[in-house]
């Protein structure tokens, strides 16, 4: 009988040219990142570098975890019964069926959005919001409808422009509360009218609530699921900022399943998502419910009256500079400050204003343009005190030297 076998072939080629394996990391991009990399970030040899631009509460070593927390892991590790793989939902003992575990709150966030949506649908996220939404959203060919925060309401969500983009593709609505990069915190009222909207239209919610709890004294936190018998929500959570160890990477999704609304397809899509990378770390897991239980409240009490107190010191400040308009937070780790660009036309925008201020001053703030919202930027209130006194005077400076210039320095270098 006749081979009829067709030998595939490949043709050399004379040099390496790898072709990337499909649109999902050219569709990966961090909005921070591209702004960022793209400036000139050269700090004045003559002055300290102040980092006012990450959102890590331990970069400068004085915000340290509870010792109950480094203990719980400590005695994780001396079980040995935390050395292997676990359920990639997260062991059985330590979570219930409501709950799955990820990598970090920004895993859980990563899961929720591919549960629940698919390519060519659109999710609704908040402007100014975080931009990892977007990057998350962009890579798995999700439309990203933006709503508009009001600072002059210290960054409620402006309900009637909410509901404006919801449409037959909306697939779910973002809520971070208390907000990165706002830290606002929401009314029982608020999130009540937002929690209205999505039942009308039937659309579900990601909750994301890292910073649970961490709010300024006088304030409350109200969770989203707290508040309502009828919308189905993935609410987002994890070790992160609270507890002051976000390279720990232990985040969750707590399921707040009404009318069963996710079980069918959401729960088990949840559970096979959660497949792709296996569970997170087995270590952190062990000590999780030691954590939880035994981190002492005056711990948080001490960390929020650290950045209350920087946040007083930082809005008496800016509020002093002609030009700048800060919105007082009422929680989480950061506040906005406003710039009015036609007392700054030495600037054509925010990123302009920002890497200037580096240059010259050594303080490096974030251009707010990260979060979609241009003319605004944002500083972490967790920095310690001394230095963030220091970046405000230098700030200060900075603001006195170019408010009312007029000639844009980087079209010719010289001011009128």
């Amino acid at each position: 009988m006749e081979d009829i076998t067709v030998k595939k072939t490949r043709s050399k080629k004379a040099a390496w040219d790898v072709i990337p394996s499909s649109l999902f990391a050219k569709q990966t991009h961090n909005p921070i990142r591209k702004i960022v990399d793209g400036m000139k970030l050269t700090p004045n040899p003559e002055k300290e570098m102040i980092a006012l631009s990450i959102g890590d509460p331990t970069v400068f070593g004085n915000l340290l975890p509870a010792q109950a927390v480094n203990e719980a892991v400590i005695e994780s590790i001396r079980s040995e019964k935390c050395n292997g793989y676990a359920p990639s939902t997260g062991k059985k003992p330590i979570r219930h069926g409501d709950v799955i575990f990820a990598s970090g709150c920004s895993g859980a966030l990563d899961l929720s959005i591919m549960a629940l949506a698919n390519p060519g649908q659109n999710i609704l996220v908040p402007r100014p919001g975080f931009s990892l939404y977007k990057t998350l959203a962009d890579s798995l060919s999700i439309v990203v409808k933006h709503y508009d925060l009001l600072p002059e309401r210290i960054w409620e969500a402006d309900l009637d422009h909410l509901e404006s983009l919801i449409d037959d593709n909306t697939a779910a609505i973002i809520v971070n509360n208390p907000s990165n990069p706002c830290g606002s915190v929401y009314s029982k009222n608020h999130i009540q009218g937002i929690l209205d909207i999505a039942n009308r239209y039937k659309v579900p919610i990601i909750a994301d609530e890292i910073y649970a709890y961490f709010v300024f004294p006088g304030q409350e936190f109200v969770s989203m699921a707290s508040q309502t018998k009828d919308v189905p929500i993935l609410s987002c959570g994890g070790l992160t900022k609270r507890y002051l160890v976000p390279g720990w990477r232990m985040g969750w999704i707590t399921i707040h399943d009404r009318h069963d609304a996710f079980e069918k397809q959401v729960r088990p899509g949840l559970t096979s998502l959660s497949q792709r990378i296996l569970g997170p770390n087995t270590l952190v897991q062990g000590a999780l419910p030691k954590i939880l239980e035994l981190t002492p409240q005056e711990f948080f009490d001490s960390t929020i009256e650290i950045v209350k107190r920087n946040a007083d010191i930082s809005y008496e400040a800016m509020s002093s500079i002609p030009g700048l308009n800060p919105v007082m937070p009422t929680g989480a780790m950061y506040m906005m400050v406003g710039i009015d660009m036609e007392k700054f036309q030495a600037f054509k925008d925010d990123v302009q204003f920002t890497e200037r201020l580096v240059t010259e001053q050594s303080v490096f703030c974030l251009p707010a343009s990260c979060f979609q919202y241009p003319n605004f930027f944002r500083i972490v209130l967790t920095v310690p005190q001394e230095k963030l006194q220091e970046a405000c005077e230098r700030i200060n400076e900075f603001c006195s030297k170019y408010y009312g210039k007029k000639t844009n320095i980087y079209d010719n270098g010289v001011m009128t």
